[in-house]
């Protein structure tokens, strides 16, 4: 069938109004002005586990580096994804002296001396940077998910996620409860959830006027302490600014039902990744972290050796289920990449072009805290995919990779933690 005679010109008369007809691809035209490049947003997730890694097997030699370097045992299963992801040797948290205070100031990397006189003091956590930024326009600024068990991180505080204040915050210990979080609807009606808001905002008036009047005639430490009394107050209310916001929107619908409850080890990581590939593709939040379990991956595998037990490994059994915990985290890893790439946007790129994900953990092995192992994945920061990077010289400060990942993902920031700069080598 030959096309329509049809040009730009063409119209439609009604009542005197000249309306042009639109440039239809159909009739051999193309688009009439050039098409919006889409932006896609721009996410961040942050795994951590305790306990480090298998040295001799999960590493890559530090003289092999670039694209060609060879994939260690330990990252095997990753063989696949290989040119999407980076490792980087060299890093480490200068502060960091304990080995069992676990994934306390993994994101931070702060002093818990800093504060005179005080014996432990954490800084805001670099996810929590990102959510200040990318969280803006999503129903949660960011998602903490974690294991039942603290001693997985490796003793200490175990909280990976840390407020402007320095103080821990609470994550979903199992799939099922961060599965009603995402997207289980709310049970109480609005107008009675409109009115909670009210009272509350009520409450933190009255506290704030007699705060400001108890203000006057305190020593110097204690008006230190009120004001972080006031900014604790001001995250309430920014918390329930956002609540407010969202408050008469339904939440998004679940892609797959409601886990089974009980679930543990390897299947309890599945589904934690599974849940965080559905908070991204529904866009309910675009920062995460996951604090995973340790203990109870061991013990899914068959494991009897303990994970602390494991950590201070030797050849022989300790190494070899070491390895093994290796192995199975790097499959699961896997998984999450490959269920990333599968979930495409509109224009047919997929959220891994779009979401950085950081993969690591606080120590390397045994107490050893320098040379964290780091695995950076996804095109959301826009850094060198597909390397091995061995930094030269002293350890490089953690928080450089933090910096250059936050803005790369477009959080304005000149700073993280013990940051001195950016790692250049990993700029694309």
């Amino acid at each position: 069938m030959s096309r329509p005679e049809l040009s730009r010109r063409h119209f439609l008369r009604a009542a005197g109004t000249l309306i042009a007809l639109p440039a239809l691809t159909s009739m051999g035209f193309k688009a009439f002005a050039a098409e919006k490049a889409v932006t896609h947003p721009k996410r961040m997730v942050f795994l951590g586990f305790g306990y480090g890694v298998t040295n001799e097997t999960w590493f890559p030699k530090l003289t092999d580096t670039g694209a060609s370097y060879a994939l260690p045992e330990g990252l095997a299963p990753l063989a696949e994804h290989k040119k999407d992801f980076t490792l980087v040797q060299g890093l480490s948290n200068k502060f960091s002296d304990e080995a069992h205070w676990g994934s306390t100031f993994w994101l931070t990397g702060a002093n818990r001396y800093s504060e005179p006189g005080q014996s432990f003091r954490n800084g805001i956590s670099a996810d929590q940077v990102a959510a200040a930024k990318l969280g803006m326009d999503t129903r949660y600024g960011s998602i903490r998910l974690d294991c039942a068990n603290a001693v997985d991180s490796g003793h200490g505080p175990g909280s990976m996620a840390w407020d402007a204040r320095g103080k821990p915050m609470a994550g979903h210990e199992n799939p099922v409860a961060a599965y009603h979080r995402l997207f289980s609807d709310e049970t109480m009606p609005l107008a009675q959830r409109q009115a909670l808001l009210a009272q509350q905002r009520s409450v933190l008036d009255v506290v704030l006027e007699d705060a400001a009047r108890v203000r006057r005639g305190l020593s110097r430490s204690d008006v230190d302490k009120l004001d972080e009394y006031f900014q604790s107050v001001r995250d309430i209310e920014l918390r329930l600014s956002k609540d407010e916001q969202w408050l008469d929107r339904p939440k998004a619908r679940a892609p797959f039902p409601e886990p089974k409850p009980g679930l543990a080890g390897k299947d309890e990581i599945k589904v934690m990744y599974d849940l965080i590939v559905a908070a991204l593709q529904t866009d309910s939040t675009r920062v995460l972290t996951y604090r995973q379990p340790v203990s109870a991956l061991l013990a899914s595998l068959n494991i009897k050796v303990a994970s602390h037990d494991m950590s201070h490994y030797s050849p022989g059994e300790r190494m070899e289920a070491a390895q093994k915990r290796d192995l199975e985290q790097s499959r699961l890893l896997a998984g999450l990449f490959t269920k990333l790439k599968a979930t495409k946007e509109a224009d047919g790129s997929s959220l891994f072009d779009h979401t950085t994900v950081a993969y690591g953990s606080n120590i390397r092995t045994v107490h050893y805290l320098d040379n964290c192992p780091t695995l950076i994945a996804g095109g959301g920061s826009g850094i060198r995919l597909g390397q091995h990077i061995a930094l030269q010289g002293k350890s490089t400060p953690l928080c450089n990779l933090w910096l250059t990942l936050l803005q790369g993902s477009g959080a304005n920031v000149a700073s993280h933690g013990d940051s001195n700069g950016i790692i250049k080598e990993l700029k694309a």
